[in-house]
């Protein structure tokens, strides 16, 4: 009876053992770890009008008011990008508000005709913002720019002084040699034959 006591707990443990391993894992047990972070959301598209840059545009400007003159250029659009549309200016329905993030009270304004607006949309009119207040310019004190301004003094401009009348030179006629007494020719004639006879008279004494 003991006999069968322990072979019946016998074979019991051993069907426990074997059930035991078929139940345990053959490899390593690995946990995976769970995301810490949040899971980003896909979402739509903004509800609401739309503009789009025309194609052909390749970049237009965006303006901090319905003016490309009373008001300064904040940023741009490029083309084919596009923006929420808010409204139309009062008084200047070409100007179309939108969404410009980045900038004060993150709105612009764009010039309708460079835009396409979506099909059916219908804008509500805005105000008008306040043109920006124009830079203050120094002004300069003229008494403190004076002390450091030189003073010209004004010179007298030379007076012409006309040069004294050129003197024109007298000439008087040569004294007429006919009006001696001995005629020139005369004299040549003399004085060539005194000429001749010295040279006879000395050739002679030579001999």
């Amino acid at each position: 009876m003991l006999h069968k006591t322990r072979m019946m707990v016998w074979v019991t443990g051993v069907i426990g053992i074997m059930l035991l391993g078929s139940f345990l894992p053959n490899g390593p047990v690995v946990l995976a770890q769970q995301p810490t972070g949040s899971i980003p959301t896909v979402t739509g598209t903004p509800e609401g009008p739309i503009i789009s840059v025309y194609q052909n545009l390749s970049v237009i400007r965006v303006y901090a008011g319905p003016s490309s003159f009373d008001y300064p250029s904040i940023g741009v659009l490029l083309a084919n990008e596009t923006a929420p549309a808010i409204g139309r200016a009062k008084d200047r329905l070409d100007w179309i508000q939108i969404i410009y993030e980045g900038v004060p009270g993150s709105t612009g304004w764009i010039y309708g005709p460079y835009v396409k607006l979506s099909a059916g949309a219908i804008l509500p009119l805005v105000e008008v913002p306040p043109t920006p207040t124009p830079f203050s310019t120094p002004t300069i004190d003229p008494t403190l720019a004076a002390a450091f301004i030189g003073q010209q003094t004004p010179t007298r401009l030379p007076t012409f002084t006309p040069p004294p009348p050129l003197e024109q030179p007298s000439f008087t006629d040569a004294p007429n040699a006919s009006a001696t007494n001995i005629p020139t020719g005369l004299l040549i004639l003399s004085l060539g034959l005194f000429g001749f006879f010295g040279a006879v008279i000395s050739y002679l004494r030579g001999r």
